[in-house]
């Protein structure tokens, strides 16, 4: 394989695989399928292949300290994490990766894109694939990963393949792009053998993809360069101009350019491939027993087939007499559908959000750049929380207007400063900071530092938070 300079867009929410995947801890971020999240896991396949280019992560601003925090877990440290203000669909970050890998390593650098949050059986394959791809890709095509369909699908786009690219084995070129379509339908894209799923995967030439964006999409192409040009550093982050990337239209790739190109080709994929849009598709990958169920976590299923349970809170979930259901449950929401209307949970979500639930959005769990927290109880004038402090990390140096704090360490050592004088708490031992005091609690040890918060006041929501000093760049 030619050196290919990997993209990975992680700008996605997962909005079918509620209560479990949200807007505050998308899916991609979340180990849905052993221990490490699907962004682990894609960048670990793609070195696994031999994708030896630097890696570029196009991620939502709101997610970037969780992003960084899974590549450095992964040891991915030198990658470059470039932040979206605003989400414009995939032909706008297409647009971005192709413009900043011309710029560092040559308009004729081969750059391949892939969604965060897919899953893919066979690694082997998919490397042989890839190869496919970017021979394609060198010979000037902008190749598209067209997935073997195993089933006639309703909620893919498809692609029909045209003539064989001469030269260039299993590749072809693209007769078209064909809508999501009806049962019947697809069953005949099926027994064709003329088409394959849509993939969302690419690979290009740098220049070949500004060409035809420049030809196609030429407003998204401006967009995309006055966002890079007007971009800032920010810690370890590349923070794209707002006012550039807003200017861009809220296109898919596919439709701005792919759709209309005369160099599109089809690499023809059967890689054990799946989007893991919703949760009957993770049921359909997982392991089963011989009634067809499929648990994660303490389940319990009597007279039950066809069934997946994710039991995500540590409480037992027990079920009687279900036939293709899902059930998923976690600290704070239980959801319960038919497998058949699994893909209607983003409607169901839609709901939850008009009437402002707070679990359509937010995890009790809540990451930030120094570690966790997790509500534990609350109500109008108190709330109680569960802080984890990671090693050698420590919080902004803050003050509050409307609550005070009660601070008992429950495992580890914390430093903390009130109004200018430091101690020193170990296990068992606890400190008050009053309302308007300024503080800072701080781990210089080897291991996680844990603590219960205990907030009072008429007021305890996040941002009654006065930053004065923030080595996270925070305001």
């Amino acid at each position: 394989m030619p050196s290919l300079y990997p993209v990975i867009l992680s700008g996605g929410s997962g909005t079918r695989l509620w209560p479990l995947s949200r807007k505050s801890y998308p899916k991609q971020l979340l180990p849905l399928i052993g221990d490490e999240s699907l962004l682990q896991a894609t960048v670990r396949r793609l070195r696994d292949v031999g994708c030896t280019g630097s890696l570029r992560v196009i991620a939502n601003d709101d997610h970037r300290f969780m992003v960084r925090r899974q590549l450095v877990d992964i040891a991915e440290r030198d990658s470059a994490i470039i932040l979206e203000p605003v989400g414009r669909n995939t032909a706008p970050a297409v647009a971005v990766a192709a413009l900043s890998v011309a710029r560092a390593e040559g308009p004729d650098a081969i750059v391949g894109i892939f969604p965060s949050d897919h899953f893919i059986r066979d690694t082997a394959a998919f490397g042989a694939v890839l190869d496919q791809a970017s021979a394609a890709a060198g010979a000037g095509h902008i190749a598209t990963l067209s997935i073997v369909p195993t089933r006639p699908e309703t909620g893919y786009g498809y692609i029909r393949r045209g003539d064989p690219l001469p030269g260039i084995a299993g590749v072809h070129t693209v007769s078209s792009f064909v809508e999501k379509p009806d049962k019947p339908t697809a069953q005949t894209y099926v027994d064709s053998g003329e088409y394959g799923w849509n993939s969302g995967m690419f690979v290009f030439r740098a220049d070949v993809m500004i060409d035809a964006l420049e030809t196609h999409a030429p407003e998204c192409l401006a967009a995309a360069g006055h966002a890079l040009d007007d971009a800032h550093t920010d810690l370890e982050f590349l923070r794209l101009d707002r006012d550039g990337l807003d200017a861009a239209p809220a296109i898919s790739i596919d439709y701005a350019v792919m759709e209309k190109t005369d160099r599109a080709a089809a690499v023809a994929a059967n890689i054990g491939w799946s989007d893991l849009g919703a949760w009957n598709a993770l049921h359909e990958i997982a392991e089963k027993d011989e009634r067809g169920n499929a648990t994660t976590g303490p389940a319990f299923l009597r007279d039950a087939t066809g069934t997946l349970v994710r039991a995500e809170d540590g409480r037992l979930v027990a079920a009687l007499g279900l036939e293709d259901a899902v059930i998923v449950s976690t600290a704070d929401a239980v959801m319960v559908a038919p497998m058949a209307r699994a893909a209607e949970v983003k409607d169901l979500l839609a709901d939850l959000s008009a009437a402002d639930r707070a679990e359509a959005t937010e995890n009790r769990r809540v990451t930030r750049p120094w570690g966790t927290y997790e509500d534990i109880d609350r109500e109008d004038n108190f709330r109680v929380k569960r802080i984890v402090v990671d090693p050698g990390a420590r919080l902004s140096l803050q003050r509050h207007a409307q609550r005070s704090e009660h601070w008992v360490v429950v495992r580890g050592t914390a430093h903390v400063t009130i109004n200018g004088e430091e101690t020193v708490l170990s296990r068992n031992q606890s400190t008050y900071v009053p309302i308007g005091a300024t503080h800072r609690l701080e781990n210089r040890g080897t291991e996680p530092l844990h603590l219960i918060e205990v907030q009072v006041g008429d007021y305890v929501e996040e941002d009654d938070i006065e930053r004065l000093d923030d080595v996270y760049g925070r305001s």
